[in-house]
């Protein structure tokens, strides 16, 4: 998001206004906004936000320093196994990995977050690092939108903070734009990316080679994102203005044209994929998360950094369109382009959090606030937000790759309000990322947020942006070292000063908004919202908007939230059928089948969109046969519970999310496989047996170790480097017979996170585990016994000191005996030791065939079946749509809201056997109106 606030306030800013001007009007705005709430609310103490504030100094300097020590100058620090990520040397995580370019890409992307923490020292020494040893020739093919975000932008914001502080004439005396001669580099190395008819770029480019030649192994694609092309002009244009190559910022310009061409013009909204050759849509649906996002955004700070009116135009809009047809507060909830009252899906995705936070700087809060709330509450209830979750807010996607979207909003709804509501959720995303991601070598993310378990990896985005706006929320003016305001933020929170407006301005300012569109004056805000219309003189009115959504996670009320038609409840019709509502019994519900698709258009979209719902009721059915992943976490020192490991379940043996988690010593079975008695039932007896997998059953596997005496196993994968990161989660299956026998609980590790325990063994020896089917609270875990006080605390500002005692030098050591500063759990605060209750198991999963086993996606989460549909009022009370509905509509008949899932989903097979046909019908209708 963007340091400035906007482009005046109470009259308009000149096109080409000094960027001073621009930095003071959009400071007052914010500030005035700021003094309505700082009356009425209860301010936390300037100490409270400085040691939140030093904690995340702390947090930054743990997760850098364990980059710089045991990764750089690899691209990313994997820090489970703390090394570096070297592309070509790890398996391929498919696109993911198209960010790595082999050019220290941490390192690059952190520069300006160690101005804004006021470490100038270290932020020399690293550009020193860059200087010297980063290439960027280099034979990989990457992306060229991660490379613009994440390279470019981040050698760019590193020039301009250390232009800034040489002026300054203390640090940077001898800097001579050498990482803008970088920049400027990278910058023509990306350009071939642009080849082509529509002046979109490619999605992926070779350093060394470029584009199309054979030894490049790219040039052949045909589609990219709306993002990847759209999100360009803010560094294009930075550094055509910082060197006067006019080139870039023309490039990038043109992709944006004609984006803006293509859009659908009866909507006014782009897709999610265009074919970079014709222009065709080729994902129709549209949002304002993945895929689309940072488009928008750029859009509109293009205007606020180079003061291009027609920038301003096209954002508002597309806003227009967005609060029309995606904004259902509080969800924004994807649509199809053609048809803007078609819901494109049920869930949203975690990128969307940033969406608030533009919202602030185009001045509409209420719906930021409604939004980042109802966000906050997700996170409440999983600690972290998932990468997709549905419309009644369960679990689609589980991973977490510790995104800052929403720390990002929470920043900038703070800084547009006041309100110190924001710095406790700034505080709660502090312990949650000390309490659940932070391990020994850094920060992990989330491999799935309900069961807590780890994924090896930590992107360079979570040092780049997440401490630099949780550090800034907490955060006097004095405390940064140069005036934030001064700089406008990249999607990346690159900062680039916004002086740059007034700069090399060589490029024509043609305005071609008008030529594609009648545009309506009155859509356009040109100043500053009055701060008395967006902030009453009341207090509690952010409060007000806030507080209807307190529940409406917890609660779970999904109807409340999917869209009704205002046309029908005003005519008192009744609301289209909903495919979780159909019971073949009904004759209602059967009359209203027969109709969808004859009467009208309106009939036919809902139709359309009944038929989508019943394919994907019956891939749920099919879901709900799959196993929940299951969590291995290592308990001993030095872990004491903070790595997690995912694992697969077995269809056998003790159900871990019915019983009592099991805790043991680990030890390997001989023999290893596991396949006949062992040899070694002493070693085993009381612990939990590691096996490998291969050359007989799971089962046999498991009864062997039982009688053996072992308390659990842990079947490892002999695939060697094989992984739950690129892999999907695997479930043992029986061996056809009858396994009540088998009473102990079995869990599956792949190759990679099996390794994890077995070079435990070989340094520490004795390891302990927790086999449970979900990460258990360290307070619980470690209850009675000696730890270091910032473990159970989620403090680590004693870290360092209490790792460097005398009583710790030895790495063998049992954690009762850690260190003279440790602490009982059983003084541990009661909410400490109950968090983790809100972390809810998981239902379902997705499934995928594999030999001897079921292939589960450990990502996706299907709602409750059982669950009541219910709505949320303006008190926050859960009411019955159904009867709402009823009273609405004046109708005598409804279908029950407690019909049990299976009742509902019985006739789905046959239904969609007989409706093949008409949705070929359907699709072709559709392709025929383009």
């Amino acid at each position: 998001m963007s340091g400035a606030g906007g482009r005046g306030c109470g009259s308009p800013v000149p096109q080409r206004a000094p960027w001073s001007l621009v930095a003071a009007t959009a400071a007052f705005c914010l500030v005035s906004a700021t003094s309505v709430w700082t009356a009425g609310a209860e301010p936390m103490s300037r100490e409270e936000k400085q040691k939140l504030g030093n904690q995340v100094l702390e947090m930054f300097d743990h997760a850098y320093g364990n980059y710089m020590e045991h990764a750089y100058p690899a691209d990313e620090l994997m820090p489970l196994t703390c090394r570096g990520r070297v592309r070509g040397q790890e398996p391929s995580r498919g696109d993911v990995d198209d960010a790595l370019g082999k050019f220290s890409l941490t390192l690059i992307d952190s520069l300006d977050t160690l101005v804004v923490l006021n470490k100038t020292k270290e932020f020399e020494d690293a550009v020193r690092k860059v200087l010297r040893d980063v290439n960027l020739d280099n034979d990989v093919v990457v992306s060229v939108f991660e490379t613009n975000i994440r390279v470019l932008g981040g050698l760019l914001g590193g020039h301009s903070l250390a232009i800034m502080l040489k002026e300054k004439g203390e640090y940077m005396q001898w800097y001579n734009d050498e990482l803008l001669q970088m920049a400027k580099q990278l910058g023509y190395k990306l350009l071939p990316a642009f080849n082509t008819t529509s002046g979109l770029p490619y999605p992926r480019i070779n350093l060394k080679f470029g584009i199309r030649k054979p030894e490049a192994r790219t040039g052949t694609e045909t589609d990219t994102c709306t993002a990847c092309a759209g999100t360009l002009i803010l560094e294009f244009a930075a550094l055509s203005r910082f060197t006067g190559a006019t080139i870039f910022e023309e490039y990038a310009r043109k992709a944006l044209d004609f984006l803006w061409e293509k859009r659908q013009r009866s909507s006014n909204l782009v897709g999610v994929t265009i074919n970079i050759h014709t222009g065709d849509w080729v994902r129709k649906d549209s949002g304002v998360g993945a895929g689309i996002d940072s488009y928008y955004e750029y859009l509109l700070k293009a205007y606020v950094l180079l003061g291009d009116d027609s920038f301003l135009e096209r954002f508002n809009t597309h806003y227009d369109a967005i609060m029309r047809y995606i904004s259902q507060p509080p969800l924004l909830l994807d649509v199809h382009i053609h048809k803007p009252m078609l819901n494109a899906r049920t869930w949203m995705d975690a990128l969307l959090a940033f969406f608030p936070g533009l919202q602030v700087l185009k001045g509409d809060i209420r719906p930021a606030i409604e939004t980042h709330e109802m966000l906050y509450q997700v996170i409440k209830k999983h600690n972290f937000l998932p990468e997709a979750f549905t419309t009644d807010f369960r679990v689609h996607w589980a991973q977490h790759p510790l995104r800052p979207e929403f720390a990002e909003s929470t920043y900038f709804l703070y800084k547009a309000t006041g309100d110190p509501y924001y710095l406790e959720v700034g505080k709660t995303l502090i312990e949650n990322l000390n309490k659940y991601a932070r391990v020994p070598c850094g920060f992990a993310a989330m491999k799935d947020v309900r069961t807590g378990s780890h994924e090896d990896r930590m992107d360079s985005f979570f040092l780049a942006e997440m401490f630099k706006y949780l550090y800034l929320l907490f955060a006097d003016k004095e405390d940064i070292i140069f005036d934030i305001e001064d700089y406008i933020f990249t999607t990346e929170a690159h900062l680039l000063p916004l002086w740059l407006s007034t700069t090399n301005q060589s490029i024509s300012k043609k305005n071609t908004t008008s030529e594609y569109t009648e545009l309506d004056d009155s859509n356009f805000d040109w100043t500053c919202p009055n701060t008395q219309i967006l902030f009453p003189n009341d207090p509690l009115y952010a409060q007000s908007i806030r507080e209807p959504l307190k529940n409406v996670v917890d609660k779970s009320c999904p109807r409340g939230i999917i869209r009704v038609r205002e046309e029908s409840f005003r005519s008192g019709a009744k609301p289209p059928l909903r495919a979780r509502d159909f019971m073949a019994t009904n004759p209602e519900h059967l009359e209203i089948l027969k109709k969808m698709g004859a009467a009208s258009s309106i009939d036919a979209e809902d139709g359309l969109r009944f038929m989508q719902e019943m394919i994907e009721l019956s891939s749920q059915q099919q879901k709900e046969q799959q196993l929940p992943p299951r969590a291995v976490q290592i308990v001993s020192h030095p872990f004491f519970g903070r790595v997690v490991l995912t694992a697969g379940p077995a269809q056998f043996g003790l159900d871990l999310s019915k019983h009592k988690e099991t805790r043991g010593f680990v030890a390997s079975s001989k023999p290893y496989n596991g396949c006949s008695e062992l040899t070694n039932p002493e070693a085993v007896m009381g612990k939990i047996a590691l096996i490998q997998r291969g050359q007989c059953m799971f089962a046999e596997k498991a009864r062997n170790i039982q009688n053996a005496g072992a308390i659990g196993g842990i079947v490892i994968d002999d695939n060697e480097g094989s992984s739950s990161d690129t892999a999907p989660l695997f479930q043992m299956a029986g061996d056809g017979k009858d396994t009540d026998d088998i009473k102990i609980p079995m869990l599956f590790l792949f190759s990679k996170e099996g390794s994890i325990i077995l070079d435990a063994i070989r340094e520490y020896e004795e390891v302990e585990v927790l086999l449970s089917d979900k990460a258990k609270d360290r307070a619980a875990i470690l209850k009675g016994k000696m730890i270091p006080s910032y473990i159970i605390n989620s403090n680590p500002e004693m870290e360092n000191e209490e790792q460097s005692s005398p009583e710790n030098d030895s790495q063998n050591q049992s954690a009762e005996q850690v260190s003279s500063s440790s602490q009982e759990v059983d003084s541990v605060d009661q909410e400490s030791s109950e968090e983790n209750s809100l972390n809810s198991p998981p239902e379902s999963l997705s499934p995928a065939d594999m030999d001897n086993a079921a292939s589960i996606s450990p990502s996706e989460q299907t709602s409750n079946p059982t669950e009541n549909h219910e709505t949320t009022n303006l008190n926050g009370e859960c009411t019955d749509l159904d009867n709402q509905l009823q009273e609405q509509s004046e109708t005598e008949e409804d279908s029950n809201p407690n019909v049990s899932w299976g009742k509902k989903v019985q006739p789905i097979d046959s239904i969609l056997a007989d409706w093949n046909e008409d949705i070929e019908a359907f699709e072709m209708m559709e392709k025929d109106e383009l």
